[in-house]
């Protein structure tokens, strides 16, 4: 089966930099990964996945537009089955606060700590298979 994660960040460093901390996942097609610019384009994105192969979306919380925050109700009711975890700059309570009550599965905070999303990772991994 082919699993998915999708990323969704309008800062373009952030396709790299997932890319290179995921590249041995991604060379042995482990999982793929989907790279989506902003909140409305990774709606569209999540709809093409066609089956349960969509594992995890990875979403800043402050995005031009629609907000991550904003996004989070839509893919809870279009994808209740697939979590939903918040990367932002600002860590503060408020922030953590609103992620949670809008449905993300958690909250991680910029610089990315890689070894933690993938523990995160690895266990979605198992639980689709």
């Amino acid at each position: 089966m082919n699993v998915y994660i999708l990323v969704v960040d309008d800062e373009p460093d952030i396709e790299p930099l997932f890319r290179q901390q995921f590249r041995r996942d991604l060379r042995t097609g482990r999982f793929q990964m989907e790279f989506a610019p902003s909140a409305a384009d990774a709606l569209r994105r999540a709809a093409e996945v066609r089956d349960p192969s969509l594992i995890l979306i990875l979403s800043d919380v402050n995005m031009p537009g629609m907000s991550g925050l904003d996004m989070l109700p839509k893919v809870r009711a279009d994808y209740p089955h697939v979590p939903v975890i918040m990367i932002t700059a600002y860590g503060d309570a408020e922030t953590r606060r609103k992620a949670i009550e809008r449905g993300a599965h958690g909250l991680l905070t910029k610089p990315i700590d890689f070894a933690l999303l993938r523990q995160e990772i690895d266990t979605r991994l198992e639980q689709a298979a």
